[in-house]
């Protein structure tokens, strides 16, 4: 191959690659993106855990609706969020659970801050609500600790 001013371009040519100035200058200059960069990557944990509680949400109420597929109705407040996971003992259509639960790991899953779900059936918002009490694991907040809201996710 031929570069523009005529030359062969071969491996023990000194002009065939980057010279170290050059490798400083593109390390130096990532360097600098990466140090302006993640602190507003890594300063974001708060709003990481809002979005997992809220897709953690939407699987639970997904897993809510197969239930009140199989089942005629969505498990009562008592019964809670193990109906999805631990075959109820009385209640319309138990002869109908699905073998093996409702939620794919087994186990109902706490929220990101190690909380459980608060669930309700017959729901104040729809047929049945969930909810995350957020980073404070108590009603309302801003911020991390806003709560996290079923019927606030449509």
């Amino acid at each position: 191959m031929f570069a523009d001013n005529g030359k062969r371009f071969f491996p023990g040519n000194p002009r065939a690659g980057f010279t170290l100035i050059e490798l400083m200058v593109v390390l130096v200059i990532l360097g600098i993106l990466a140090v302006s960069v993640a602190p507003r990557i890594l300063n974001r944990p708060g709003e990481a855990r809002q979005l997992k509680a809220k897709m953690t949400i939407e699987t639970l109420q997904t897993a809510l609706d197969l239930y009140k597929i199989d089942m005629g109705s969505y498990p009562t407040t008592s019964q809670g969020l193990d109906a999805l996971v631990t075959k109820p003992e009385t209640g319309p259509g138990v002869d109908r659970w699905r073998e093996g639960g409702y939620l794919q790991k087994g186990k109902v899953p706490k929220d990101p801050w190690g909380n459980d779900y608060i669930y309700l059936s017959p729901g104040v918002h729809h047929d049945c609500d969930i909810v995350s009490y957020g980073g404070d694991g108590v009603a309302g907040g801003e911020g991390e600790n806003a709560d996290v809201k079923s019927w606030e996710l449509e």
